[in-house]
């Protein structure tokens, strides 16, 4: 895997000036693009309670997903993780593909932006239909190359192989999208089966678009920007195009919970395709059987 650094998933540290710190933030802040995880570890706890409720842009399409919708996109299911006082908490989207024991996730569920290790897989499962399945804790695969110091939005991907099979469908192995470096206006539906913290429901779905395809960083995947809405928890959702293919894992977005408008450089959505690396890693497991 390549080590660009295509955009990280958090915003650097601002300089310190001469002037208070408070009236510096206050002047740079409209300027900056702050990138925030889309589903971090218990992320809905740090947003402020007077944004849970709001969205990303000043249009919200969002609604809950019915049984239909899970019979459509039959591999959607929910990382759950316990606290420190062993209380499991839903923590993101995270989608059974290909076979039966493989989940596909993000690397930002177990790492920081610094790959420091934030939570032992051993304290999470996977919930699918209803039912609860324990992961084996060594099958942790992550997106980002050995050696790598950062974690990326185009490596932001893990793959975990659950200890029994689940008693559910999971989704067809991606194909690699056949999309063109630049501006597109390709219509997507997000489906976020761990919903999010700025939204009512359990679950959420949104018909919305893919703007604008990114050139190919780590892994020789590309990053797509999309006006979707997300909130806090919502990581890992899926971006599907109108055939019901599965495309894009949703890794972050920009200020969250703004309500701003949509701006390609300013104020998006990041998901990364499936494509490159992680549909290698993906192949290889359907040809181990599951077990690679």
């Amino acid at each position: 895997m390549g080590l660009r650094r295509s955009g990280v998933l958090l915003a650097t540290e601002m300089p310190v000036t001469e002037e208070p710190i408070r009236s510096a933030w206050r002047r740079l802040l409209p300027l900056a693009a702050l990138l925030v995880l889309a589903g971090a570890a218990r992320g809905e706890d740090r947003a402020p309670p007077a944004h849970r409720l709001t969205a990303l842009y000043p249009q919200d399409g969002r609604r809950d997903l019915t049984g239909a919708d899970f019979d459509r996109f039959r591999g959607a299911g929910i990382l759950w993780c316990r606290n420190p006082d062993g209380v499991p908490q839903k923590a993101a989207a995270a989608w059974l593909i290909a076979d039966r024991s493989t989940v596909v996730l993000n690397a930002h569920n177990f790492r920081d932006r610094r790959l420091a290790a934030t939570r032992a897989v051993a304290d999470c499962y996977f919930q699918i239909g209803g039912r609860n399945y324990d992961f084996d804790p060594d099958s942790l695969v992550l997106g980002p190359a050995p050696g790598a110091d950062s974690l990326h939005i185009t490596d932001d991907w893990a793959i975990l192989r659950l200890h029994r099979p689940a008693d559910a469908v999971p989704q067809p192995l991606p194909e690699p999208p056949d999309l063109p470096v630049g501006d597109i206006a390709l219509p997507v539906t997000m489906v976020s089966p761990a919903g999010h913290g700025n939204y009512r429901g359990p679950s959420s779905l949104e018909r919305c678009a893919i703007r604008r395809i990114d050139p190919p960083t780590e892994d020789a995947i590309r990053r797509a920007r999309h006006d979707c809405n997300d909130g806090y928890g919502g990581s890992g959702s899926g971006l599907f195009d109108e055939a019901g293919r599965l495309i894009a894992l949703q890794s972050a977005s920009l200020a969250m919970n703004s309500r701003s408008r949509f701006d390609i450089e300013f104020h998006y959505g990041s998901a990364l395709l499936f494509e490159g690396g992680l549909l290698s890693a993906l192949r290889g497991r359907v040809g181990a059987g599951g077990r690679e």
